[in-house]
């Protein structure tokens, strides 16, 4: 199980995958918002996403577990 974590502190901007969804490496699969940039959260490998623990609109520390994903 591979874990995406944030990358700094932010707003949970986007959320592109759900629960149950295969994904592919490189995929974004959650967007932060900090300091009026965007930042892609993308998946490290293929696989199915196990747990999204984020909604639209979260603030997130950085180190965060926004997502995990099934390898």
């Amino acid at each position: 199980m591979t874990a995406l974590k944030a990358t700094m502190a932010g707003t949970v901007f986007t959320v592109n995958a759900a629960v149950g969804e295969e994904v592919t490496a490189g995929q974004v699969i959650i967007v932060l918002e900090s300091m009026k940039m965007e930042i892609p959260v993308e998946a490290e490998s293929a696989g199915k996403v196990a747990t999204i623990n984020v909604q639209v609109g979260d603030f997130v520390n950085e180190e965060d577990v926004l997502a995990t994903i099934e390898i």
